[in-house]
């Protein structure tokens, strides 16, 4: 079962991107982040055609996730966080496929840091926190994946130096991040590349994919039910050079079955 995290940074305006993407890898399952469009314009019918089938929640011009499933079984389980009934963000929408509970997230940027967005950014983690806490207790395998917008160690910065007041590298930040993997959960990617450096996002500006100056700020996490069945995981790190392409990498995991 392999299993796509994709922050698409507009699913209308990179839609060439990511069938073109879907049409090469086949994965089974993909989380996509920044849909940044209303319900009703995400491109059911394109998606269709490519073989998926899809649930979504959008939000207009901003936020929007969804997953896409191959084999046509899609069980949504949920819709947005508990824990906040005046959240009105489309940030994460949880699925049921092949027995697996998949959850895909846009975590708030949060910058300026600190400030209102900042704060918005540890409440909604809190709230990540506690839902997935409530998953772990139900000891069935969840993959929670998606924009994390957290770099989680000096290891996943490219010049951490210059990071140090961004909300998505702040000791606050860190410090949820690492109290969400605490609960039980492992890092599928540091799990199978302890010490490799390894990027999922890349900046428009100054050449930054050129360069190889990025961010792992999409990340895998799975319920200890899912730990041994790992066996791989990688970064479609090619995709950014296509053109009018996303910020982000596609990121995917294979799970046994």
């Amino acid at each position: 079962m392999k299993i796509a995290t994709y922050n698409v940074n507009g699913v209308n305006g990179r839609l060439p991107v990511l069938l073109r993407w879907l049409q090469e890898t086949e994965p089974d399952v993909v989380c996509l982040q920044e849909l940044k469009a209303p319900q009703e314009k995400f491109p059911e019918q394109a998606i269709n055609d490519a073989g998926y089938r899809a649930i979504w929640h959008g939000q207009k011009s901003w936020n929007g996730v969804a997953i896409l499933s191959r084999d046509g079984n899609i069980q949504e389980s949920r819709r947005g966080l508990p824990g906040d009934p005046e959240d009105l963000h489309s940030r994460y929408i949880e699925a049921i496929i092949n027995d697996v509970v998949i959850g895909c997230l846009y975590l708030p940027n949060g910058n300026p840091a600190p400030g209102p967005k900042f704060d918005y950014k540890l409440q909604w983690f809190d709230r990540l926190t506690a839902h997935a806490q409530d998953l772990l207790n139900r000891k069935i395998p969840v993959v929670l994946c998606g924009d994390y917008n957290v770099m989680p160690t000096e290891q996943d910065v490219y010049k951490p130096e210059r990071w140090l007041d961004d909300a998505l590298f702040r000791p606050e930040t860190r410090a949820a991040f690492h109290n969400l993997l605490a609960q039980g959960w492992t890092d599928a990617i540091r799990k199978l590349y302890p010490t490799e450096k390894i990027y999922t996002f890349y900046d428009y500006f100054r050449n930054a994919y050129g360069r190889d100056a990025g961010l792992r700020i999409d990340h895998f996490l799975l319920s200890p039910e899912l730990n041994s069945r790992l066996k791989a995981a990688s970064v479609d790190r090619h995709v950014r050079g296509w053109e009018k392409t996303s910020d982000h990498c596609p990121v995917w995991i294979e799970l046994t079955h």
